[in-house]
């Protein structure tokens, strides 16, 4: 996986597992993967060091893949997006299809 990838996937996780990190855990996270603000801007953001960031940003991540691992919840949101898909393919009925939609809205 290169780093665009790992990027996207950590940015992701943080979607789903948010809420249950700490407050400075997320703002930090949020700083690196959604305002791509680099680590010595972080550093002074939260007045800390820039390798105390690293560190930081590096046990939140592992934290959000270990939440990943044991709740699935990104897994599972993929499988139901996959499935509403091949179950609208199938579907000629517009009432249904509508109904699939408003489904998809729900997550």
């Amino acid at each position: 996986m290169d780093g665009l990838e790992k990027h996207l996937e950590i940015d992701t996780l943080l979607f789903y597992y948010e809420a249950l990190l700490t407050e400075k855990q997320a703002k930090i996270m949020h700083y690196y993967y959604r305002d791509n603000y680099s680590l010595a801007e972080i550093a002074d953001l939260v007045n800390t060091s820039r390798n105390a960031v690293h560190d930081h940003i590096k046990k939140t991540a592992a934290k959000l893949y270990n939440y990943e691992e044991k709740l699935g919840l990104r897994k599972k949101a993929e499988r139901r997006q996959e499935l509403l898909s091949r179950i609208k393919k199938e579907v000629q009925s517009e009432t249904l299809l509508a109904l699939i939609d408003e489904l998809e809205e729900v997550d």
